[in-house]
């Protein structure tokens, strides 16, 4: 693999995980200023809002390393997706296509950080990694990177939603 691969490969790991990390600390600041992301979680249809607050704010700050670091690539990209897709269905997905749409968020933005990230982890992370240095075949199969990713993304996604999601239900007209 040459050089410039190894390094577009690591650029875009690392700004996958500058982007969880940051959005990851920005929840931190959050978490200790009180119950407002809770609450605003729990406004979404998600139960136990305070541990949903915890959940969200520490896999985005975990994922970032791993990723940086290139390790267990394709299950990192796969929390990445999976936190996109939640945030895509229990908060974006009505709201429009454009981010940029006022007052509210579309979902452009947290679909393509999932589908890059689920392309991203079948690329693998590039021979400049711990992946490479470990051995880690499955880094290596995009098979395998693919089922890994969209386990993780996927799988993740909808057994959350299914364990801990209830959306508030418009009443019916008539």
């Amino acid at each position: 693999m040459s050089n410039v691969l190894n390094f577009a490969l690591l650029l875009a790991r690392v700004w996958i995980a500058t982007v969880m990390f940051v959005h990851g600390w920005k929840h931190v600041k959050a978490l200790r200023s009180g119950p407002g992301m809770a609450n605003w979680l729990e406004s979404l249809g998600l139960r136990y809002g305070g541990l949903q607050a915890q959940l969200l704010t520490w896999s985005e700050v975990a994922v970032a390393p791993v990723l940086v670091l290139g390790l267990l690539t394709p299950a990192a990209y796969g929390v990445v997706i999976s936190l996109m897709l939640v945030a895509y269905a229990t908060n974006h997905r009505d709201k429009g296509f454009f981010v940029t749409a006022r007052p509210t968020e579309g979902w452009e933005y947290v679909m393509t950080l999932a589908v890059l990230s689920l392309s991203l982890a079948v690329l693998g992370p590039g021979e400049w990694s711990l992946d490479d240095a470990l051995d880690v075949s499955v880094a290596f199969r995009p098979d395998q990177a693919l089922l890994l990713a969209a386990v993780v993304g996927i799988g993740g996604t909808l057994g959350y939603l299914a364990a801990f999601w209830r959306p508030r239900r418009e009443p019916s007209a008539g």
